[in-house]
């Protein structure tokens, strides 16, 4: 079954690599060297929201009408989403950070947590020949080598902490080990980008950034307010992450990370991912805009690409699709496109040591530093 599996995943990176040759006008020269380097590349992805398309649990938060969601499995090749193991092997990802993320509607905050990790582990022990759990960088490459995906827990925002650091004490003895401080609103860490009042973080988001380089978790800054992520870069003592953003300069969402931003990320020796949302890469796209979506190309990801390096060096650069959490676009639309990403930086001309820098390595070397 399994060298049935290996099978079709080769010859669907196959079609993959010629249809992304075609894309990028690639020579037959640089077709085998793109493959080369993404086979031989630990690729990481630091942001995803698939749980939330698996959990079966209620209650959940929809439209209203009280419809169930479509729900799928993780070990399934499905047409709906954008991540499953077989897609995720088919695009060559080695290493994921499953986001677990609780609404603020949700009135028991801590319970909807603890029933995310159910869905998680469920699935993890469904599969248990593909797919690991990792808490550690020895971890990350042990799954690897074991020709396993490697799966990191991510809470993103701090809402099921409800206040609470002894909450993210048992989150990290539960597995967790990465933490967005914040999502678009304000919780009791601090203003998220969608509600800034130019505050800073709370009293107990600076508690948890403490506690955090304490126990060996990765601070996340993704969707945190400006001032608040200041207040980061002043307290953190480990490298950061921002798991899921883009430049500013280039489009002007509150999301995104100023110039200013960018460079003191990378001289606190941290990370900044770029995600997959098109709202977040090219101005005037809106979210669950499928026409104003199909402005967007890889084309255009690769100029954020290309802004950050010319900011901080290919040191300081990676990738965060926020697959599964309403992002990707034509040509970049599920976890089986990440060869066209290594194609198109060998089209704009990055050599292949930068490549791998940027499809994982420079997050596997944050992983080694901050996860104990």
């Amino acid at each position: 079954m399994r060298a049935v599996l290996d099978e079709d995943i080769n010859r669907d990176r196959q079609i993959m690599f010629s249809r992304c040759n075609i894309m990028f006008k690639l020579t037959p020269e640089q077709e085998e060297r793109a493959k080369a380097v993404h086979g031989s590349s630990v690729v990481v992805d630091t942001h995803n929201d698939t749980i939330l398309h698996l959990i079966r649990a209620p209650p959940f938060v929809g439209d209203g009408t009280g419809t169930l969601p479509s729900r799928r499995t993780l070990g399934e090749r499905s047409q709906d989403g954008q991540i499953d193991i077989p897609r995720i092997k088919e695009g060559g990802v080695d290493c994921l950070l499953f986001a677990m993320y609780v609404s603020p509607l949700h009135r028991g905050r801590l319970r909807r947590l603890l029933q995310l990790l159910d869905a998680f582990h469920t699935e993890l022990e469904a599969n248990p020949e593909t797919i690991a759990l990792a808490t550690n960088h020895d971890e990350i490459i042990a799954a690897v080598k074991a020709k396993k995906i490697a799966a990191v827990i991510a809470i993103e925002g701090g809402e099921p902490l409800e206040g609470d650091i002894g909450a993210l004490r048992m989150a990290y003895r539960l597995g967790v080990r990465s933490l967005t401080l914040t999502h678009f609103p304000r919780n009791e860490l601090g203003d998220g980008s969608g509600a800034d009042s130019g505050s800073h973080l709370s009293e107990f988001g600076r508690e948890v950034v403490g506690e955090m380089n304490r126990l060996g978790m990765l601070v996340d800054i993704s969707h945190l307010n400006e001032t608040g992520f200041w207040d980061v870069m002043e307290l953190s003592e480990d490298p950061v992450l921002a798991t899921h953003s883009n430049c500013k300069a280039l489009c002007g969402h509150h999301r995104n990370l100023t110039d200013d931003q960018i460079k003191a990320l990378a001289e606190k020796g941290g990370v900044m991912n770029l995600s997959f949302c098109a709202g977040f890469i090219k101005d005037g796209v809106g979210f669950g805009d499928p026409e104003s979506i199909k402005k967007v190309t890889i084309e255009d990801w690769l100029d954020h690409l290309d802004h950050a390096v010319g900011l901080v060096g290919t040191d300081h650069v990676g990738l965060g699709s926020d697959l599964d959490g309403g992002c990707g676009f034509p040509g970049l639309d599920d976890v089986t496109k990440f060869p066209d990403l290594t194609r198109g930086m060998i089209y704009r001309g990055y050599a292949d040591h930068d490549i791998k820098k940027i499809l994982g390595a420079n997050d596997l070397r944050v992983f080694k530093r901050v996860l104990k």
